[in-house]
């Protein structure tokens, strides 16, 4: 049972919160990415637009980051500043992808600060940031991480909001690994050199 009314960004940012923690199994492999048909693929787009289906609000996809991010810049759902349950729009410098790649639900941000908190599916605490395998709790940065903001058009509300505690420890994700295990095989005889 739900503490926010559907349709809005209150309620958007609970079910995001309810996710932290989730971690893929295998490569790709979600919910997320079954509910858009795109299971195996990167999920960040995925795990918005399946929070976005569970809150009932309405947004097109953005599995394509880039192309999302171009639909709510055409549809003038687009700004610069943050806002609670906005989505976060981003490319990562030095990364060798020069383009919007990933996507995270703003969850807190301070007026005046550069730091915007966002909850982000397809993220790890140390290593690949749009690709890291776990829904987790982030803090980017408006001037070196953030492009810009999509505001889904959201039922009005004026109320509390779900508090996001940030974590204390940086919890790296575990991906599902295959371990090669020797088999067991019969006792074969030494092997004999021929040297004719």
């Amino acid at each position: 049972m739900s503490n926010y009314p559907q349709g809005t960004s209150a309620r958007l940012i609970e079910v995001a919160a309810a996710e932290i923690g989730t971690i893929e199994q295998g490569d790709n492999l979600t919910k997320y990415g079954k509910f858009t048909k795109a299971d195996g693929l990167p999920w960040c787009g995925s795990f918005v637009n399946w929070c976005a289906a569970q809150a009932g609000v309405k947004i097109h996809s953005v599995v394509s980051t880039a192309i999302g991010a171009h639909k709510f810049k055409e549809t003038n759902r687009w700004s610069n500043l943050p806002s609670l349950g906005a989505l976060a729009f981003m490319d990562f410098p030095h990364d060798g992808v020069d383009r919007i790649s990933h996507i995270g639900i703003v969850v807190d941000f301070e007026h005046g600060s550069d730091i915007v908190t966002c909850i982000e599916g397809n993220t790890s605490g140390t290593g690949d940031q749009r690709n890291g395998g776990m829904v987790m709790i982030k803090q980017r940065s408006l001037k070196r991480d953030i492009v810009g903001f999509g505001v889904p058009k959201f039922v009005p509300y004026k109320g509390e909001y779900p508090k996001i505690e940030l974590p204390t420890k940086v919890v790296k994700p575990k991906k599902e690994t295959k371990k090669w295990i020797k088999p067991k095989s019969k006792q074969l005889p030494p092997a004999t050199l021929d040297r004719s």
